[in-house]
């Protein structure tokens, strides 16, 4: 709050697509999305709408003991691209009572069947979730949540799967352009030629001795965001849900960052072809527009709810604003633009040039790792690219701010991630708007790196 007394938040009177205008006419391209939840740019005739549609019939009723056609057609609509065993739908409002809610339901999904010691959860150790309590406690312990570390309740943490910063030395060759694979250890004589997953020793040991304590392992698909967008093979996430069935685990993908295109398939599981228990969506389900979340699971865990009055299988948790209408309707929207202009199949060029632009960086000072997925783009500063050697906190904050500014200069929104540089762009963006954003970028790291 220091800092933004001495820079003072921007503010915005109006968008249009992928730019963001401020109160004294400048633009800025909105290269994060709007924190990673705009879809086909903002102000979209479509959506508005949709909107507008929606308005003359009602705006909001409770749904409890009441529905509506928007959510109806949204269940169809989710549970027809969502992976087939998933078969239900339960709405919340947002990415972290998305998850909130998963975590509710896999727990009693256990108690309900008479399982009650599965109690436990586990995730990735640079894991993030969400900002309440229950998803703190599944997460990452660092700066943003250290303080509340007190009121977590017990998680088990095992190791993220970092390939630029792989303990065993290791790389994993993957199909994809700008990846920890493009950048190996620089010492190839001592470098082991190829990953072999060791990354997922500790998770398979602790499910083999802890898995009747455990109900669920709970993991962002493919990009760990907020973690320092890391980008891990498919192979990792194919191995985890193979251990979680084995172990009668369930499986939780938190698709709230990478849902709807932004991997370059609807959702990131698709690359591995996974099915899980839960899958949570939010921001990108109403293209940045209105909060919601869904959380999507199957007809097994449904039925494990069921059961006469008074039998305590109810599952007891909701939302004022529970699949809320409007954003209904902005989500229905949203998913009928993905298919009246195939909009994934049109981005394949974009995304492939996206990612080539990345590589101009890799030679950069400075410059440790480039990796990308779909619209997704990280680049990792370090101080000591031999070494990969970090920047200290209070260093990477100094550049962070720097290159905030800078980019505000060229009309880009960049707001660093401790050491990432990240771009997590509109599945819409032209590639006119793409060259001009990379080159942008380009120019502010280059002056300051």
């Amino acid at each position: 709050m220091q800092t933004s007394e001495k820079y003072p938040p921007l503010l915005i009177e109006r968008a249009q697509g992928i730019k963001l205008y401020d109160a004294d006419g400048n633009f800025y391209y909105d290269t994060i999305s709007s924190w990673w939840c705009n879809i086909h740019g903002h102000n979209h005739p479509k959506i508005n709408a949709a909107i507008n549609a929606q308005l003359k019939k009602f705006a909001h009723v409770m749904f409890a003991g009441f529905t509506h056609k928007p959510a109806i057609a949204l269940s169809e609509k989710l549970l027809k691209i969502a992976p087939h065993n998933l078969s239900r739908v339960f709405y919340s409002d947002d990415g972290s009572t998305a998850v909130e809610t998963t975590l509710k339901m896999s727990f009693q999904y256990w108690q309900n069947i008479g399982q009650k010691e599965k109690t436990k959860f586990v995730a990735l150790d640079a894991g993030y979730h969400g900002d309440t309590v229950g998803t703190m406690s599944i997460s990452g312990v660092d700066l943003f949540n250290e303080v509340f570390s007190p009121l977590f309740f017990k998680s088990f943490k095992v190791p993220s799967p970092n390939c630029y910063r792989c303990p065993a030395g290791h790389y994993h060759q993957t199909g994809q352009r700008a990846t920890a694979a493009l950048n190996p250890p620089l010492n190839r004589a001592t470098e082991k030629p190829r990953c072999k997953l060791e990354c997922l020793k500790q998770l398979e040991t602790l499910l083999a001795h802890k898995n009747q304590e455990i109900a669920a392992l709970i993991l962002e698909p493919l990009v760990m965001a907020a973690g320092g967008m890391i980008i891990y093979p498919k192979e990792y996430l194919i191995k985890a849900a193979q251990l979680a069935k084995k172990y009668n685990v369930h499986l939780i993908v938190d698709e709230v960052a990478t849902g709807f295109g932004r991997t370059g398939k609807m959702f990131a599981i698709e690359h591995a072809k996974v099915q899980p228990d839960f899958m949570c969506l939010s921001k990108g389900l109403t293209a940045g527009y209105l909060p919601m979340g869904a959380t999507l699971t199957t007809e097994k865990i449904y039925r494990a709810f069921l059961g006469e009055p008074g039998g305590r299988k109810t599952f007891y948790h909701g939302h004022t604003y529970t699949a809320n209408p409007i954003a209904s309707a902005v989500a229905l929207a949203s998913l009928k633009i993905f298919e009246e202009e195939k909009t994934l199949a049109r981005a394949q060029k974009t995304i492939a040039a996206f990612h080539k632009a990345l590589e101009n960086f890799r030679d950069l000072p400075f410059v440790g790792d480039v990796r990308a997925l779909g619209f997704i783009g990280a680049i990792e500063l370090v101080k000591d690219k031999a070494t990969k050697e970090m920047f200290a906190p209070k260093e990477n904050n100094h550049l962070g701010q720097e290159i905030y500014r800078a980019g505000l200069k060229e009309h880009l929104v960049l707001r660093p991630l401790g050491n990432i540089i990240y771009l997590w762009l509109p599945v819409g963006i032209s590639s006119k708007e793409l060259e001009e954003v990379m080159e942008k970028t380009n120019q502010v790291l280059v002056n300051l790196l």
